[in-house]
């Protein structure tokens, strides 16, 4: 008969047993038709998995979203946008660092640095609003994907990364902007989780952005350039799923992705 610490290891061992098949199952049923491919790591297969909002967007293999495949699909397509312009030999500052994104650029930027305020993840520990340690254009490019949302004073953010880049220097940003909303919505009374995820879709965000997002960066100084699926070439879009196939029909369903290249001016 099993003591009580065997039976322990026994289930716990089944468990990783049970979970490593379910994967490998898993990836078995999505790897045929390749009717998809991830262009962030090159995985192929019939589909993309679902998040809580939407379907089969997310690569089962980096775990990258839309965001992420349309990053790296400008940087490969769009000359003004490519590599060799605004990554290679370069000097980068990547808030919220996600390591889908990281590993593509670390080994080409001249000097490469991470950074956030409340996770461990990151080289510098500061406040994208308040980068006093940072030196006035310092980056060639700052990098921040769905972080200021986060931010109690974003447009102090904004006017930080315009400081802290260089001449013609680039913000790449992006934000989760509500279908056909037209104004960015934020308010300051709304304090709690439950009513932060019932007004801005997450209970840490302290806004949804609106259309008017690319004038507000207009506003702090920069030129904006929009990357969205019309980008690209429909069988590109429908191939790396840069645009959700199925559409969510959440009340704040963020189905328009947009990347943001903002050169300062």
């Amino acid at each position: 008969m099993l003591r009580g610490t065997q039976q322990d290891m026994l289930i716990k061992r089944s468990i990783r047993f049970a979970n490593k098949l379910q994967r490998t199952l898993q990836s078995l049923l999505l790897s045929y038709p390749r009717n998809v491919q991830c262009n962030v790591c090159g995985w192929g297969g019939r589909h993309f998995l679902s998040d809580s909002w939407h379907k089969h967007i997310m690569c089962p293999s980096c775990h990258s979203a839309v965001r992420h495949r349309l990053f790296l699909a400008a940087l490969v397509s769009i000359d003004q946008l490519s590599f060799e312009r605004l990554i290679r030999n370069k000097r980068i500052l990547h808030f919220a660092p996600e390591e889908v994104i990281s590993s593509n650029l670390h080994s080409l930027a001249a000097y490469y640095v991470t950074a956030d305020l409340l996770g461990n993840n990151a080289a510098l520990k500061i406040d994208m609003s308040n980068m006093h340690g940072v030196e006035n254009a310092s980056f060639d490019a700052v990098i921040a994907f769905d972080v200021l949302e986060h931010v109690p004073d974003y447009r102090r953010a904004l006017r930080e990364v315009h400081r802290v880049l260089r001449p013609t220097g680039w913000g790449i940003l992006a934000v989760p902007q509500k279908d056909g909303l037209l104004v960015t919505h934020e308010d300051s009374s709304i304090l709690t989780p439950e009513e932060r995820t019932r007004h801005f879709g997450q209970g840490d965000h302290l806004r949804i952005f609106g259309d008017n997002f690319p004038r507000i960066l207009e506003e702090e100084g920069f030129t904006v350039m929009i990357v969205d699926e019309s980008c690209f070439p429909q069988d590109v879009v429908a191939r790396h799923v840069l645009f959700p196939r199925l559409t969510s029909r959440h009340p704040l369903a963020t189905n328009h992705r947009r990347v943001f290249f903002c050169q300062k001016t």
